[in-house]
């Protein structure tokens, strides 16, 4: 796989050599490795370890429904109350973080309206602070701490 801009963890492969799986430690089961895949476990693990991000508050492919539209989140941060707080949208290496991937996240927020949003490739991360009053969003110089949130 991709060597990353995020720092290493004790990764866990399974399945066959013609499909390949990674443990994903949120949704507690072995998934498809795809190389935006590899960057979100990564990421998880960046938050939980690096951040201070509690698990349980993490879930990822998370779905969301207007009408008949299903999306989906690739993760979603909760507070204590279980109110989104941040959503996270992952891409392979190498897709850039365009501004079609921040309109992507941006729709999302319509229907959880957080306080902050994050896009990562893995070699490249970018997080903002929405700012409802202006109707903007701040982008931060890094990802925040759990504790700075």
């Amino acid at each position: 796989m991709y060597r990353l801009n995020l720092p290493q963890y004790e990764i866990k492969i399974g399945g066959t050599r013609e499909k390949t799986t990674i443990l994903d430690i949120l949704r507690r089961r072995y998934v498809a490795l795809t190389p935006e895949e590899w960057v979100r476990q990564h990421f998880i693990h960046y938050l939980i370890e690096h951040k201070g991000y509690p698990q349980a508050y993490l879930a990822n492919e998370v779905e969301l429904r207007v009408g008949e539209k299903r999306l989906r989140c690739d993760s979603i941060l909760y507070d204590a109350r279980l109110r989104p707080r941040m959503i996270v949208e992952y891409k392979a290496p190498t897709v850039a973080l365009s501004q079609k991937v921040f309109d992507q996240i941006s729709a999302y927020n319509i229907l959880l309206h957080v306080d902050y949003l994050t896009v990562s490739n893995g070699l490249q991360h970018f997080c903002c602070k929405m700012d409802y009053e202006r109707r903007q969003y701040v982008f931060l110089r890094e990802i925040p701490d759990y504790r700075q949130l």
